[in-house]
């Protein structure tokens, strides 16, 4: 029987680094880069991490490839990254895609915004 996209995450998240909202928040500070992977319409309508860089999960990969004519400068193979979603899932998956990728130091929010929001965290509202 094939997995399940929940299976997918669940396994995902034995074999990476998960972070709740108060261990993003501090690494943030000093100095990680948050990767927001929601896609447009979504961060119009909830806001964002403050200094978060966008990359849509359907854009992660050619972003984070230095090789690929689409690689943004944000993204640096050695350099903390943490990715996060609406709650956790795309996040896990795109955290898996980045360490396939060669990069080093990669976590991600676990229950992403809704848990950030849930944990009393600061956002940049929508149209700010």
């Amino acid at each position: 029987m094939p997995d399940t996209v929940a299976d997918l995450i669940a396994r995902a998240k034995t074999q990476i680094e998960n972070l709740t909202p108060e261990q993003a928040a501090r690494e943030a500070a000093e100095g990680a880069v948050l990767v927001d992977l929601r896609e447009a319409s979504e961060t119009a309508a909830d806001g964002v991490i403050e200094g978060a860089v966008l990359a849509p999960r359907g854009m992660l990969e050619f972003y984070a490839d230095p090789a690929s004519p689409y690689h943004r400068d944000e993204f640096e193979p050695t350099r903390r990254t943490i990715v996060y979603c609406a709650s956790g899932g795309r996040s896990a998956l795109a955290a898996m895609t980045l360490t396939g990728l060669g990069y080093t130091d990669v976590a991600h929010l676990d229950g992403g915004i809704k848990g950030w929001r849930e944990a009393g965290q600061p956002l940049v509202p929508p149209g700010s």
